[in-house]
């Protein structure tokens, strides 16, 4: 998670395709297309802190991992919490997805 959000900051687009499951729900088929959006994300955005919360690992393949990121774009705050899931694939962790879980 904290190598994801420091790739968001750093703007490492390749990193962030990398450690996200292609079986997902957020892969896409058009990398570029992708690519520039997770580009044009890590450069209008101001990343501010990462706070991870809670960690579990629910079985030798899967985890999740609840976080708080303090954001902002434009001056407004658009900070959020989420619960994020992982899947090990071929020894790595990745990202599959996240539901939103509050604030603060």
């Amino acid at each position: 998670m904290r190598s994801r959000y420091s790739a968001y900051v750093v703007g490492a687009v390749d990193y962030v395709v990398a450690t996200t499951d292609p079986e997902g729900p957020l892969a896409r088929d058009d990398r570029d297309v992708w690519a520039e959006e997770i580009r044009a994300f890590s450069v209008r955005t101001r990343f501010e802190k990462l706070e991870v919360r809670e960690v579990a690992q629910i079985d030798e393949e899967h985890a999740e991992v609840l976080f708080f990121a303090r954001l902002s774009r434009d001056g407004e705050d658009v900070s959020f919490g989420e619960r994020s899931r992982f899947v090990r694939r071929n020894g790595r962790w990745l990202y599959v997805c996240g539901e939103v879980a509050g604030s603060g």
